[in-house]
């Protein structure tokens, strides 16, 4: 490839508007020129996080790709968001993706911006072959604890799905409360490509709902922390005490209620 004839902001500008290629990259390093190297430089950069990125990508499909093998077809990835925070439900998800399906970016939706969630969140419901999600309320978690209302909104959102799974996929230590095979893994929203799309469903279903609730309780910030507990968040709570979305086992919760004699 003879960039001879080509000056130093022509190969710059072919270098960012090309896809990034070992040929390309090859001959900006044979360059004699000192700013085209460097340019070349850049350009075998981006073909390494290509490449990682493309073999992170693929592994996502590994625990898939076996279940493929023993005839599970429609394997489902399920995980939560929302064990966490002092205030609002947990939100949990299923999916169902077609095999090696094509989600660049996919990730543990922690991992993830919200613009990268929501533009993730848009492509797997219209490329998934099922999608569900479910919940457990605030009454709920009050009645039977977080790690159970955790996998009460898992077992909602796989009974959500048609068609329905063969295998689950379920991020975390424990199986869910139904009659399907199932593999529990730690992590597993890095570990799986349905568990990861799961994930960020999860996280935008939540994420949109509290911003929802934050117009019937504006003094908490709702919409910017989620009922995590930011600074902010127990500011608020200190200020006003506790609305109806928090839950009342919760430790600065808890406190709050003893302090104020209304721990009953």
């Amino acid at each position: 490839m003879d960039l001879s004839a080509l000056t130093v902001s022509e190969i710059k500008h072919l270098a960012d508007q090309r896809v990034a290629d070992g040929r390309l990259a090859g001959a900006l390093l044979a360059d004699a020129r000192v700013a085209v190297r460097q340019i070349g430089g850049r350009l075998c950069r981006r073909l390494n996080e290509q490449q990682r990125e493309n073999e992170r990508l693929t592994g996502l499909w590994c625990h898939e790709k076996e279940l493929y093998a023993q005839g599970f077809v429609l394997p489902a990835g399920v995980d939560e968001a929302g064990r966490g925070p002092l205030a609002g439900p947990v939100v949990a998800a299923a999916v169902i993706l077609p095999a090696g399906v094509s989600l660049p970016g996919l990730n543990d939706s922690k991992k993830l911006s919200a613009g990268k969630r929501e533009a993730l969140a848009w492509q797997i419901k219209k490329m998934s072959l099922a999608w569900s999600v479910g919940l457990a309320t605030v009454a709920e978690i009050e009645r039977i604890n977080i790690h159970r209302a955790s996998l009460l909104a898992m077992w909602r959102a796989v009974n959500g799905l048609a068609p329905s799974p063969q295998f689950l996929l379920v991020d975390g230590r424990h199986a869910i409360d139904i009659d399907l095979p199932q593999r529990p893994l730690v992590g597993g929203d890095g570990l799986s490509a349905s568990i990861a799309a799961a994930s960020i469903l999860a996280k935008m279903t939540r994420d949109h709902l509290m911003q929802a609730l934050d117009r019937l309780y504006p003094p908490y910030g709702f919409a910017v922390h989620k009922g995590y507990p930011t600074p902010e968040h127990l500011q608020a709570l200190d200020r006003f005490g506790p609305c109806a979305l928090h839950r009342a086992g919760f430790k600065p919760v808890r406190a709050w209620l003893e302090a104020h004699g209304q721990d009953d």
